[in-house]
């Protein structure tokens, strides 16, 4: 009976030590998670040029979204590509769209491949790099800092991703539609910089690449004339 006892005993106080570390990593800053986000959140202030892409099936599987973007702040340029296929009725509905802002102008592409002026620009590329330079939210790359003060941080595996060594790191936070949001991030090994984000709810998977590179947009004629480092910023 003693013997049942200080087994039980044992248990007990393994299963609270863990809840204890568990809230104590969460609650306590400076783990070699918050370092590590900490250090991309400050090599994300020199991104210039960056692409993006994002495959998720959310909804159960009953939607299929791809969609790629590409910035680069020189040019005060954002192009962003989407196509949506809608399962949840027995005749799939397709959507897509192409657009294009450059300096203060907006294009929109035709279904015969020409690009079209559509409405005013939002403002969006120059804002996406202001917020990228000061370190705050840009809406475009992952939310180090929100991952930083909310998440509970565990490293994961090295593994390569587009011929890049990065670390992933398992992140978990509040958030989703089953209230605990799992996500993965994978950090250059060299740079700091995310180059692979999962999210569980939305079933997505995002890739970062081409950091700083010389990236050449497929411009329209027309919007050629204003893609100058000055061009949009007064």
């Amino acid at each position: 009976m003693g013997g049942r006892y200080w087994v039980w005993l044992g248990a007990r106080l393994l299963v609270a030590a863990v809840i204890v570390g568990w809230a104590f990593s969460y609650l306590t800053p400076g783990g070699s998670g918050e370092k590590e986000f900490q250090k991309t959140l400050d090599a994300m202030k020199q991104v210039r040029s960056v692409r993006v892409a994002t495959v998720s099936e959310p909804l159960a599987g009953k939607q299929h979204s791809e969609s790629s973007s590409e910035l680069v702040c020189e040019q005060n340029a954002y192009h962003s590509k989407w196509h949506v296929v809608d399962n949840a009725s027995d005749t799939p509905i397709e959507s897509s769209s192409d657009t294009l802002e450059v300096g203060n102008a907006s294009y929109r592409r035709s279904p015969d491949g020409s690009w079209q002026k559509s409405g005013y620009p939002s403002g969006a590329p120059k804002l996406i790099c202001s917020r990228l330079a000061q370190g705050d939210n840009s809406n475009f790359l992952p939310d180090f800092a929100t991952m930083i003060k909310r998440a509970i941080i565990d490293k994961g595996d090295k593994k390569t991703v587009n011929g890049v060594r990065c670390r992933e790191w398992k992140v978990t936070m509040k958030g989703g539609y089953s209230g605990l949001e799992h996500d993965t991030v994978c950090i250059g090994m060299n740079d700091h910089l995310p180059y692979e984000m999962t999210v569980d709810w939305a079933r997505s998977r995002t890739i970062y690449s081409d950091y700083n590179a010389p990236i050449q947009l497929e411009l329209h004629e027309a919007a050629l004339q204003p893609t100058s480092a000055t061009s949009g910023t007064n």
